[in-house]
């Protein structure tokens, strides 16, 4: 049975960090792609970033510069390590693995990251 369960959420204030961390069984972790989302409210879901297999790594754009994707393939755990946080990084961030065709087939349950100003 898959499981990704994220942790690190929280409130902070704006310009601090967090980090994110999503713990994964079930699977091959080492095999898979994963990547960071995030839904604000009354927002879309958006894609944070990626990482491969090989460890190439994207971001969007808003994000660039101020988060930095990671894995642990020995520990089968997805870090982001987020700084500089503002208002507009509020949402609550799910981890997910295995892309198949253009979408993921693992999720986690979520973490809320809340950013007051």
């Amino acid at each position: 049975q898959v499981q990704l369960v994220e942790s690190g959420g929280g409130s902070v204030q704006a310009g601090g960090s967090l980090k994110l961390s999503c713990a994964a069984s079930g699977y091959s972790f080492s095999s898979c792609g994963m990547a960071w989302y995030r839904q604000a409210p009354g927002k879309e879901r958006e894609l944070v970033s990626t990482i491969n297999r090989d460890g190439t790594t994207s971001y969007a754009d808003s994000v660039k510069g101020r988060f930095t994707i990671s894995r642990d393939n020995a520990k089968n755990t997805l870090y982001l390590q987020m700084n500089s946080l503002t208002s507009e990084d509020t949402a609550v961030t799910y981890c997910a693995a295995c892309l198949h065709g253009d979408s993921f087939l693992y999720w986690g349950p979520g973490t809320q990251v809340t950013v007051s100003s």
